[in-house]
């Protein structure tokens, strides 16, 4: 009898383990199967399958107004969870996209749509950039309703189908959809997390508040060409070439704004070596060029403007001087710049025998950066602290672009939230080879996820 008590007993405490695998597999498997959902640009049906699955993973939250909108050759996704104790405050919006960027298999190791575990890690295209995130916000929304969380204001999910080409899900959410997803402002998935050192100490847990406008410029050369066996002293390859050469030379001049100075204020208490040195002499002289340079060199995209040649084309056939030569030119334009003021300044620098136009449709909003909030800044803070007591959240600008712009350009504030955290120093290939995430930071995002909502909207 006694043999058979302890057994008891060992099955009984054992039994919490049981279910917390059980459960992080259940996770593991859902993130799978998104995954594994090829949501790129132009496969409609991809969109269909992958919305038809999220619509069902909201059914079991108990979140039955589900609207998908079908729109510019993709789908938008847009659930509501009631407040079950209204307070009178507005919505909250959760966000993240569903499109991934295109991933040739002949180029990765593995094929980029099978889900694959490896090291510790969950590789797929689209597993770190955005579907860990979205996977997150649905998770936490099922365990909630499981706890019998009573939020006293709406709960407003948006995922997006085109974040990563038109933007035209967030634009069309912002106008015209305006009173499907209106809110006190949005938590954005794909602007937030933090990063952990290999032996567990965390580094920071960031908080998107602005992010650069993306735009794309068209520079071009046109020549009436000839025969290549009599060169012109003028020639469309060459004149792009000096313009592209002209770029590469330039230097934006540096910019400090609120979100900006709020990440190297922070950073430069937490640093006592070179580099928080080499804040506290950008903060006491922003416009300082040789410190900026120095600190641009070691953190990119953080002090200026930043503008990069992305695609080239030229002439027409190998025996004729070119008659047209092309580039692509991309710029992440720091807030408060126009885009129509970097134009003509690429113009200035290309000369009169190039051509600088903005590529219409690729920029994104000008806007401000997010004001800080006390209630969301303290309850990011607790949230991430259920994990890493002690955590410091820095506000930071993202260089990339995201849907947010969208909405801030329309006066929702947006704070780019996230429990997902990946390894300093580790490589995650976002847009590139080998994509992944971390398992541990996809796993243990959804109890951050479950803690802010509880602080936000309970």
């Amino acid at each position: 009898m006694k043999r058979l008590w302890l057994l008891a007993t060992a099955l009984l405490a054992l039994t919490p383990l049981h279910a917390q695998d059980a459960r992080r597999d259940a996770e593991k498997q859902l993130f799978a199967k998104i995954v594994e959902i090829p949501t790129v640009e132009g496969r409609s049906t991809e969109f269909n399958k992958l919305t038809a699955l999220l619509t069902t993973e909201f059914r079991k939250a108990g979140i039955t107004n589900v609207m998908v909108k079908d729109h510019d050759g993709t789908q938008t996704l847009i659930a509501r969870w009631p407040a079950a104790r209204p307070s009178g405050k507005k919505p909250i919006l959760l966000m993240a996209h569903m499109d991934v960027v295109e991933a040739k298999e002949s180029d990765w190791k593995y094929p980029p749509f099978k889900f694959r575990e490896d090291n510790g890690w969950y590789l797929g295209r689209g597993s770190n950039d955005n579907k860990a995130g979205l996977t997150g916000i649905v998770l936490a929304l099922q365990y909630l309703r499981e706890e019998r969380f009573a939020p006293t204001r709406d709960i407003v999910i948006l995922f997006t189908g085109d974040e990563e080409t038109t933007g035209n899900g967030a634009r069309r959410a912002a106008t015209e959809w305006r009173s499907l997803i209106d809110a006190e402002y949005a938590l954005n998935s794909d602007a937030g997390g933090g990063s952990v050192y290999p032996d567990g100490r965390v580094e920071a847990f960031g908080m998107q508040i602005a992010e650069k406008t993306y735009a794309d410029f068209k520079l071009t050369a046109t020549n009436r060409g000839g025969h290549s066996s009599a060169p012109r002293p003028d020639n469309a390859i060459y004149a792009l070439a000096n313009a592209i050469g002209a770029l590469e030379r330039h230097r934006f001049p540096p910019m400090i704004n609120d979100a900006t100075r709020a990440t190297y204020e922070a950073l430069a208490v937490a640093d006592k070596g070179q580099y928080g040195e080499l804040i506290k002499r950008f903060l006491a002289d922003p416009q300082d060029r040789e410190t900026a340079d120095l600190l641009e060199a070691m953190d990119i995209g953080s002090t200026r403007t930043r503008c990069v040649a992305t695609m080239l084309s030229g002439g027409h056939a190998p025996n004729a001087l070119p008659q047209k030569a092309e580039a692509n030119v991309n710029c992440r334009i720091f807030p408060g710049v126009k885009v129509e003021d970097i134009r003509q300044q690429l113009q200035s620098l290309s000369g009169p025998d190039v051509t600088v136009s903005a590529v219409e449709g690729s920029q994104t909003p000008e806007t401000s950066p997010t004001p800080l909030r006390t209630d969301v800044t303290e309850a990011y803070k607790a949230a991430v602290a259920t994990r890493f007591p002690g955590a410091p959240v820095l506000p930071f600008q993202s260089a990339g672009a995201t849907d947010g712009a969208f909405l801030r350009s329309q006066g929702i504030p947006v704070y780019g939230f996230g429990g997902l955290w990946g390894i300093v120093g580790e490589r995650e290939g976002a847009h590139g080879l080998d994509e992944r995430v971390w398992a541990d930071g996809f796993h243990g995002q959804i109890p951050i996820w479950m803690e802010m909502l509880r602080r936000l909207a309970g």
